[in-house]
């Protein structure tokens, strides 16, 4: 074999010029002991708090409890492979996951590693797992809103781009619908959203990934999963690594949804992790800072100022009840940190009420300025109207004898009731809720019967797509119901009682809501079916 002298000088000279002065220092340390997702060290004198470590086996983990003669480590993955004596090194470098436009699609642990089969992610950039919550000279008032696509969400406890929205009550009572039908509804627009599962079981989660795989959302979605099979620090780290995501897009100037789903379940993965490693308990067997737990994560959602870009990055936290205490520990802190709530009332969702949304508790300490001016203007009564309606409905059960006037009030709440009941994973424009709520409260379905509201509230949706478009659309230019608009709408609602008297409005669209009621009915048949063999 012929050396050619010039390639090797070429080679050598590059490699003078890359040449840089500089060591890379590494501790290393040993295992002490290793069980239950958590290592014991010596000899990692220097270890930062949250720090990244590497275990010989290949295992990351990241420093927890710096103690006087061990650090104690929670190891991220297989701690199976990790035995006693085996050698653990620093990094130098805090936990971070890797971010970017590649994650969109995909479902992901809460490291990015990809679990949905579709390859490899090439990622250039990182971000910390914790990083500061913006300051307040960096933020600006959330004035922009974030529809849902859900009647009495969007109505009455209404969410802006930058708040974070509690969804809180008993299990099985449809709080992961609502952060669903909130994606499903972003389709076409600016928002990248983001869902976290948190101890969620795996067929749950593939439930949500199908669901908005369906539906087209996983085009502008990712997925962090951590399922109940996951181990307890992947599970108390998930919350972060979808902040850590959606705090990439705000400070690209996007706006971001990120759904926790939910913090009930981390919040028992932290406590886990805290006992084991013999942290003191508090309240609950919790340990003291759980609060703190909770507040760092979701202060990092905000409004962005126009001079870092006007990002913004919205939180909807969802907390499990237990027989609907919310007085409990963990619902009253994470009630005390959030800009509001959304509770789910187990008697409504057995009673048909869907979503089950308790207008009384429920309330959003931002969304009114963020509101589209056309909903704030006919929601400002609606809570009212529906407070009375519930007082009176009491009244009435005691059988006594009710005046005309009365009568009236409790005929329309019933309908009001039924307009905003809602079917699952079909979210409707704003414009769309406007115009059926104005009909309701303004008596356009007084004539109907209660249980044909619904029937001829998709007929008038269909007949103002169809043949009043033009209305329609201008509501949805102006968001806002000025004189001349409401002339306009009366004169189609107008239209419309008269079509629907003379019978000319076509069956097709009962035919069409009648079928998804019947399929939303067979498919929670089979769930109801599904979860009593698992139990």
């Amino acid at each position: 074999m012929k050396f050619k002298a010039d390639e090797i000088a070429s080679v050598i000279q590059q490699e003078i010029e890359d040449f840089r002065g500089t060591m890379e220092t590494a501790e290393t340390g040993r295992v002490l002991e290793v069980g239950d997702g958590i290592a014991r060290c010596y000899g990692l004198s220097g270890a930062m708090a949250g720090e990244m470590v590497e275990f010989s086996s290949g295992s990351r983990g990241m420093v927890f409890n710096l103690e006087e003669n061990s650090v104690g480590i929670i190891i991220l993955g297989d701690y199976l492979s990790i035995a006693e004596g085996d050698e653990v090194r620093t990094t130098g470098s805090l936990l971070s996951v890797p971010v970017g436009d590649e994650m969109i699609g995909r479902v992901i642990d809460p490291l990015g590693n990809p679990l949905d089969g579709k390859g490899p992610i090439v990622s250039t950039e990182t971000r910390p797992l914790e990083t500061p919550a913006p300051g307040v000279a960096a933020r600006q008032p959330v004035t922009e809103p974030l529809q849902t696509g859900i009647k009495p969400v969007d109505a009455m406890t209404p969410i802006g781009r930058g708040q974070r929205e509690l969804i809180i009550g008993d299990r099985k009572t449809g709080k992961t619908a609502i952060a669903l039908d909130t994606i499903l509804n972003q389709k076409g627009g600016d928002v990248v959203c983001i869902y976290v599962g948190c101890g969620q079981r795996a067929s749950t989660m593939a439930t949500v990934v199908d669901v908005l795989t369906e539906h087209g959302a996983m085009d502008y979605s990712c997925v962090i999963a951590s399922s109940s099979a996951d181990p307890a620090p992947l599970q108390y780290i998930a919350p972060y690594a979808g902040a850590a995501l959606a705090e990439y897009f705000m400070y690209q100037g996007k706006h971001a949804l990120v759904v926790y789903d939910d913090l009930s379940k981390q919040a028992i993965a932290y406590r886990q992790l805290s006992l084991l490693m013999r942290r003191p308990p508090g309240r609950e067997a919790f340990p003291g800072d759980i609060f703190y737990c909770h507040s760092r994560l979701l202060e990092r959602a905000s409004k962005l100022s126009d001079e870092l870009g006007g990002g913004s990055m919205t939180a909807l936290p969802i907390i499990e009840t237990l027989e609907g205490e919310v007085s409990a520990y963990i619902p009253t802190n994470v009630i005390s940190i959030t800009d509001g709530q959304i509770y789910l009332e187990p008697d409504l969702f057995f009673s048909g009420v869907r979503p089950a949304i308790n207008v009384g508790i429920s309330v959003s300490r931002v969304g009114g300025n963020a509101q589209n001016k056309a909903m704030k203007k006919i929601a400002g009564s609606l809570r009212l109207d529906l407070a009375a309606f519930r007082e009176l409905e009491a009244f009435a059960q005691l059988g006594t004898e009710l005046d005309k006037a009365t009568q009236a009030q409790l005929d329309r709440g019933y309908r009001m009731v039924e307009i905003l009941k809602q079917p699952q994973y079909q979210p409707l424009h704003v414009a769309d809720q406007v115009i059926s709520i104005y009909a309701g409260t303004n008596g356009y379905f007084d004539d109907v019967a209660v249980a044909d509201v619904a029937t001829v509230e998709q007929q008038m949706l269909t007949f103002m797509r169809e043949q009043k478009s033009e209305v329609r659309n201008a509501l949805i230019e102006k968001a806002e119901l000025d004189d001349e608009m409401v002339d306009q709408l009366q004169a189609a609602l107008e239209e419309f009682k008269v079509q629907l008297a003379a019978g000319e409005i076509s069956a097709e669209a009962a035919e069409e809501a009648a079928e998804e009621a019947a399929e939303e009915a067979a498919e929670e048949a089979e769930a109801d079916a599904e979860d009593d063999s698992e139990s």
